[in-house]
């Protein structure tokens, strides 16, 4: 029973750390947008890396979310 609960939580928590990271690469998008406008094309590019690396993140995540969500074998 308790490896049952364990994994509905750890399924919640995946589905949380999906959305948040969804969140912070919107703000992410946003500020890169700003500083490309202040001129800080260098700032914008660093920043935008790290919108690719939360979206691969965010890959991994989903592929353990559907995994537990399978039954085992």
């Amino acid at each position: 029973m308790a490896h049952e609960n364990d994994m509905r939580k750890l399924e919640i928590l995946l589905e949380h750390w999906v959305e948040h990271n969804k969140s912070h690469s919107g703000d992410f998008k946003k500020w890169a947008d700003r500083a490309k406008q202040m001129g800080r094309e260098d700032i914008s590019e660093s920043i935008l890396g790290a919108v690719e690396q939360m979206d691969r993140a965010n890959e991994s995540l989903l592929d353990a979310l559907s995994k537990a969500g399978k039954e085992e074998s």
